[in-house]
């Protein structure tokens, strides 16, 4: 008897752990899977043509699929829509400390539904003490790096850049184009690269180091899209897809 219950509790912990941080299905949906060339990863979408990931997830062009309107991975759920990327540009320089950041133009435009719509450019900073929202295809359980079948959120807090910085192992450095959200006692690992953090409505990060997700008790670091809201706009406008007029994409309301 009792060695039916050792290996009856054994047995219960090498069962996966269930992930209570499922997403309302299609609540994000400016939320991108990118997967194929190699990646697997999340970004956002803020225009009929374009995403913004970070440097880690930068995918592959015309090898990559963006797919949007996703929740769950796995099913068709009728609302997807498959496109290929097309063109796929880095800031540079990039990664710690310096940037991580990337811009993705579809090989084809998005199709706003209630389904897929896109993020606004952040109009303001996020301040330290506010709650935003991060969102990926990942576990929220640190030191498990299994992906997600279908979309996990979790709330944040943003910590200021002092208390940021003293968590950083010695060989990182802090950039002003790093932010970062979740401390101790809270939901603080995302693990998929790229995943997208919005607060109050808009777009202010995707991750750049999973801090969180080493430890839970230290904040994990985005890229601050406010500081880069100027580069992001003139890479849309440089590599502007050319269309006659009469197949320009309509846009909803």
């Amino acid at each position: 008897m009792i060695l039916l219950l050792v290996v009856a509790l054994g047995l219960a912990g090498a069962s996966p752990l269930q992930d209570g941080n499922v997403c309302q299905p299609h609540s994000r949906p400016w939320q991108v899977y990118l997967h194929g060339g190699g990646v697997s990863c999340s970004g956002a979408l803020i225009d009929t043509w374009w995403i913004v990931t970070s440097f880690e997830c930068a995918p592959k062009s015309y090898s990559t699929i963006a797919s949007l309107g996703e929740h769950d991975v796995t099913v068709d759920e009728g609302t997807e829509q498959h496109v290929h990327v097309a063109d796929v540009i880095i800031h540079s320089p990039h990664r710690s400390p310096l940037n991580s950041l990337t811009m993705v133009r579809l090989a084809e435009p998005a199709r706003f539904t209630r389904h897929v719509q896109p993020i606004p450019l952040p109009s303001r900073c996020p301040q330290p003490g506010e709650s935003c929202h991060v969102s990926g295809w990942g576990s929220t359980f640190p030191n498990q790096h299994e992906t997600s079948q279908r979309l996990k959120c979790i709330s944040v807090p943003v910590v200021d850049d002092q208390t940021c910085m003293n968590t950083f192992p010695d060989f990182l450095f802090w950039s002003h184009g790093m932010v970062c959200a979740g401390r101790a006692n809270t939901d603080n690992c995302m693990n998929d690269a790229g995943s997208v953090m919005v607060c109050d409505g808009q777009l202010q990060g995707v991750q750049w180091l999973r801090h969180g997700c080493r430890d839970p008790a230290d904040p994990s670091v985005y890229t601050k899209l406010c500081m880069y809201n100027k580069w992001i706009r003139d890479v849309m406008g440089r590599y502007a897809p050319t269309l006659p007029a009469h197949t320009a994409p309509l846009m909803m309301p």
